[in-house]
């Protein structure tokens, strides 16, 4: 069965490999995003039934719900969904301003939400289907200097811990992913960063985890899964 998958929140790097990913299986994939002219190149570039680009911009309930209903009328109901979006707050409390937290909390928290409650919708009317978070470090441990972030990254867990309780009798499987450490830059290789390659996440392999997620038989579901170079384990 070919699945309708749409990634909120698709820029170089993790989001494209994402797309191309999920392309590659055999998915109609939607790509949301405020860029219009990358996504619009990087639909027409996916492999196998290929993309659909939707200019949204993930901060807005009324434009996401908007790109909902242009999904299910060009690909059909969703079936896969990633909350991939981030906006960061990269304050800490004394210097934060309240639009700087509003901001990454209508990103990572309330955009979430609203990109899940379309979703879910036609997943619970339909054989089910899977939603997968993109965490960060600062889900588990707040980091300093990015109160915002934080805040908005921690909301983003425990949404998906209870929409996995919430949803997973119904057939949908909500899953979060950490991803603990920085991912390689586009386009980078040895000696394109001041770091050693090995100290970076791979996205096409982080993006193989997601799918793997999507995968899953009903009766071992991952509700959590942290990832992070083998350099810097534990």
């Amino acid at each position: 069965m070919t699945l309708t998958a749409v990634i909120a929140g698709v820029g170089p790097g993790l989001g494209e490999s994402l797309a191309r990913k999920f392309a590659a299986e055999g998915c109609r994939v939607a790509l949301l995003a405020r860029s219009g002219e990358y996504i619009d190149g990087l639909a027409d570039d996916l492999p196998g039934p290929g993309g659909l680009a939707v200019p949204t911009d993930l901060a807005e309930p009324h434009e996401i719900r908007a790109a909902f209903e242009t999904v299910r009328a060009e690909l059909g109901p969703v079936d896969v969904l990633v909350n991939h979006a981030s906006a960061g707050s990269w304050s800490g409390l004394l210097d934060a301003s309240v639009e700087d937290v509003d901001r990454a909390w209508a990103v990572n928290g309330r955009g979430a939400f609203v990109a899940s409650q379309e979703a879910a919708e036609d997943m619970v009317d339909g054989d089910g289907g899977t939603i997968v978070f993109t965490g960060a470090t600062s889900a588990l441990r707040g980091r300093d200097g990015a109160i915002g972030f934080s805040a908005a990254k921690f909301a983003a867990r425990g949404m998906a811990e209870s929409m996995a309780r919430e949803l997973g009798p119904e057939g949908v499987h909500v899953a979060h992913v950490v991803i603990d450490g920085q991912i390689l830059p586009p386009g980078a290789s040895e000696g394109d960063t001041d770091r050693d390659a090995e100290s970076y996440l791979d996205p096409d392999e982080i993006a193989e985890n997601y799918w793997h997620l999507v995968e899953q038989d009903r009766s071992a579901w991952t509700l959590e899964l942290d990832l992070r170079p083998h350099v810097e384990a534990f």
